[in-house]
């Protein structure tokens, strides 16, 4: 009885917590050389312009692409073939975009890791492999795109050397997209072969430039980084619309989950670290490549740097009024990409391993000191946590571990005073993505 006592004492707390020592081995296996490594080749390779040479086997695209199929299918290799690589591809004719000027082929090298119970629930960490200078069609000059974005690129690559030493119940895909700079083009591409394969999406990690800490205002941070997310789907229906205007969830929508969930993953795993969620898309006016796929429906946030610096973006190499221009190699803090990217794999590691968010999620209590829950139980959970915190908070800030049922009532709680949420909980403690209430108990 004592035995029993201890282990439910034991689980209780490990659920509560939500640690695995698993996520540190992670973080420290996680290599700033091979992140050194990784970004001077892509860097070496002159140019990696959508538009630029296929055919070379020392620069262009197409050199580079080679290169990081090749790292991909060595990191099978050495885990008995357990990554599915292969090229995605979709042909940009010339007439669709003043920045595509001839037709070509925008090729992402993708890696599938597949999960042992959920093979066709994938969680996406994302890093892009074009670069660019100043004038978007000049495919010829030197663009070594260091920081934007073989860090994120070589971060993708350094996750699944990592993570492919451990098998998770979901699947996770690396992967290098094409065409950022000219248009998005290789997000859609493989957002469109999610749909046309009936993926499902728990959420895409995009990172685009993870290595600078010195900003043009001079700012000098090496802890913190950008969560940006987008507040609601653009493919909500009207009916979901009008449920916001009088239930709340204007900034509740799935990718502002996700935008959360990296956030307390990150603060309980690698607390020296600051996350700061940005509640916008993307930064003012501009793109990233996890837009294509929140387009569509799917969960998708953009990782970076928090101080940019843009005489290092975008710019031909010169050096002008003693400044040096260009985003070349010796400009990258890899100390800083190291820590961004072990903050993507232990977030990789935890959705991989965590069950499905429920559905269906009814909440009630109107002119009640209580609030109601009923929901559907998802496979694979053995419990469930209802989160709530005030309407103004950014953060999920209290929580309730309430068992394996699927209703339950939080006594003395107002409703009118809080947002909640759910989360799936897996036996080892990992969580879902919180689930907003999507219906309305009838009281």
């Amino acid at each position: 009885m004592r035995f029993v006592l201890i282990v439910a004492v034991f689980l209780s707390f490990s659920i509560q917590a939500q640690t695995d020592l698993k996520l540190y081995d992670i973080i420290e296996s996680v290599s700033e050389e091979r992140l050194k490594n990784d970004v001077k080749t892509l860097a070496d390779f002159g140019t990696r312009h959508t538009l630029s040479d296929t055919i070379s086997k020392t620069r262009g695209i197409g050199s580079a692409r080679r290169w990081i199929k090749a790292e991909f299918d060595n990191i099978s290799k050495d885990c008995n073939n357990c990554l599915e690589v292969f090229y995605q591809k979709d042909l940009v004719k010339k007439d669709d975009n003043s920045r595509i000027t001839k037709d070509v082929w925008v090729v992402n090298v993708v890696a599938i890791q597949r999960g042992t119970k959920n093979p066709n629930s994938y969680v996406i960490m994302s890093g892009d492999i074009d670069s660019r200078v100043s004038d978007p069609n000049d495919y010829t000059s030197d663009a070594p795109g260091a920081n934007d974005n073989a860090t994120g690129m070589a971060g993708a690559i350094e996750a699944a050397r990592v993570l492919s030493k451990y098998q998770f119940e979901n699947s996770i895909i690396y992967v290098g997209l094409s065409g950022e700079e000219q248009g998005l083009y290789g997000g859609k591409g493989l957002a469109n072969y999610a749909l046309e394969n009936n993926w499902n999406i728990i959420g895409v990690l995009n990172n685009d430039m993870i290595g600078n800490i010195k900003g043009v205002d001079g700012v000098i941070d090496n802890r913190t980084f950008r969560i940006f997310s987008e507040p609601v789907p653009p493919t909500e229906t009207e009916r979901q619309r009008k449920l916001r205007r009088f239930y709340g969830g204007e900034v509740d929508g799935i990718s502002r989950q996700l935008a959360r969930y990296v956030y307390k993953t990150t603060k309980t795993y690698m607390p020296e670290m600051n996350p700061m969620m940005v509640y916008r898309l993307d930064r003012f006016g501009r793109g990233g490549h996890h837009r294509p796929f929140c387009d569509v429906g799917f969960p998708g946030i953009r990782i970076m740097e928090a101080h940019e610096n843009y005489t290092q973006q975008h710019q031909d190499i010169r050096t002008e009024d003693g400044i040096n221009y260009g985003d070349t190699y010796k400009h990258v803090n890899f100390p800083y990409a190291k820590k961004l990217t072990a903050v993507n794999a232990i977030n990789l590691a935890s959705l991989a391993s965590a069950p499905a968010p429920t559905n269906n999620f009814a909440i009630g209590g109107i002119v009640e000191p209580s609030a109601r829950f009923k929901w559907e139980k998802v496979d694979g959970a053995i419990g469930y946590k209802i989160y709530w915190r005030v309407t103004t908070s950014p953060t999920w800030d209290n929580s309730r571990f309430v068992g394996d049922v699927d209703e339950f009532t939080l006594e003395g709680i107002v409703i009118d005073n809080y947002f909640f949420g759910i989360a799936s909980v897996g036996k080892d403690g990992y969580e879902s993505v919180v689930t907003f209430p999507n219906s309305i108990l009838k009281d």
